[in-house]
């Protein structure tokens, strides 16, 4: 059945799949919390029904996860998006959780790193690619991704913080999307967003750390995504074999 329909329309995939993913995580994370093993057990089911779908397939060179990009001198080495990817300890550094809880924490927000680049990045990005062109799926795929996090609202995310989670993930959006276009690497964006959510975690977090990362991390979307874009076609994106 998802066979079909990926043949048929690949964003109502697509679709599908963040359906999945939000009917299934958001009650639990609302109930239960990030550290409850129930919320890593039914992610781990999430990324195992996708990983065997592409594996089935073989769609893992179409959705960038065969290979790392290899020359990664034109993209400045990601080194932009790696610095920013430690915002949330630029605050200080605490554990957010008491022993085993931190653990199904962490692995957790890694394993939504993985689910969510996929689907967004991969699913999504390549379906509205395909039928819409570059300009378009960037756009919608980023904003689609930043505003998708309005749904913390039902898991019990003050309204303040989740307004300000938007912000800051269209321009994450922003970036991850540019990145897997011009190198056709989903590899790069997983690793990325596994680390800003696992290190989420071990934030000491104050007003002046959470406004400085999302104003930094909305300045350096606004340089380095047009650097990126503007690359010619193949400059740089040779993979690793």
């Amino acid at each position: 059945m998802m066979h079909r329909l990926y043949k048929t329309n690949e964003v109502s995939f697509a679709l599908v799949w963040i359906m999945i993913y939000c009917l299934v995580s958001i009650p639990i994370r609302g109930q239960l919390g990030d550290e409850s093993p129930f919320m890593f057990l039914s992610l781990v089911l999430i990324a195992t029904g996708i990983t065997v779908f592409i594996k089935k397939y073989h769609l893992e060179a179409k959705y960038g996860l065969d290979t790392y990009p290899k020359r990664t001198r034109s993209y400045l080495y990601f080194i932009p998006v790696w610095i920013l990817t430690t915002g949330n300890l630029w605050g200080g550094f605490e554990l957010s959780y008491i022993g085993l809880a931190q653990v199904w924490a962490v692995l957790s927000m890694l394993l939504i790193g993985y689910i969510e680049e996929v689907i967004f990045r991969g699913f999504l990005f390549q379906g509205i690619l395909a039928k819409d062109g570059a300009v378009k799926a960037i756009v919608i795929v980023s904003v689609t991704f930043g505003i998708g996090h309005i749904v913390n609202l039902f898991a019990g995310q003050a309204n303040l913080e989740t307004i300000l989670q938007i912000i800051f993930a269209i321009a994450w959006g922003f970036l991850f999307t540019s990145i897997v276009y011009k190198s056709k690497s989903l590899i790069p964006c997983i690793l990325a967003h596994g680390m800003v959510n696992a290190f989420s975690k071990f934030a000491q977090e104050s007003v002046l750390s959470k406004w400085g990362y999302i104003f930094a991390t909305i300045l350096v979307a606004a340089i380095y995504c047009p650097y990126l874009l503007k690359l010619k076609e193949g400059e740089g994106d040779e993979k690793i074999i």
